[in-house]
């Protein structure tokens, strides 16, 4: 229940972020591309998955290295003339990088919204004139690839039970169970 609360607040505060001016959705997207990032972080502290973090920290830089060397060989311009560093777009590669990050480490329940929210991004981004569609499927790629090749789905160590067992009157033998 809590989640679902959770998710339907996230999705009224992405539908209201729709309703802004393009100076307001640029603003916003400014921000919201750093939230799927910063959820991974905090559900591998939460979870005290050090792994993870880890794992999150390295993709993250992956992204931006790879991300800000495209910018600086391709040299595309923006669609608002603001710049020669169009393509790819930095923030939806960091949102979609936090978002696949928290889709392969943790599974749909936390990728979903994630992945709405980087949409949001992706959208929003195109909406200020600060980049076209293919910009931002660029950045989308180079995000979810990163995250989805450098990140582990998440497991606990398991705990292995071993019990004596009966099988019918004449059979005995050993029960294994190994709890994740």
């Amino acid at each position: 229940m809590k989640r679902f609360v959770f998710f339907a607040a996230c999705l009224f505060v992405v539908q209201a972020l729709f309703a802004q001016s393009k100076s307001g959705v640029e603003r916003s997207t400014d921000v919201l591309c750093l939230l799927p990032s910063a959820t991974g972080f905090v559900a591998a502290l939460a979870q005290n998955d050090k792994e993870g973090i880890k794992e999150l920290a390295f993709s993250s830089a992956a992204v931006l290295a790879l991300n800000y060397g495209l910018e600086a060989v391709i040299r595309k311009d923006r669609p608002d003339g603001t710049g020669h560093h169009s393509f790819p777009s930095t923030h939806t590669a960091v949102a979609f990088n936090g978002a696949s990050f928290l889709l392969k480490r943790y599974g749909w329940k936390w990728g979903v919204p994630a992945y709405a929210v980087s949409s949001y991004v992706a959208w929003g981004r195109v909406h200020a004139k600060r980049h076209d569609v293919w910009d931002v499927l660029g950045g989308a790629a180079l995000g979810a690839g990163s995250a989805l090749l450098l990140t582990h789905p998440f497991t606990k160590s398991g705990d292995l039970s071993i019990a004596p067992a009966t099988f019918g009157q004449d059979s005995y033998g050993v029960h294994l169970a190994l709890s994740f």
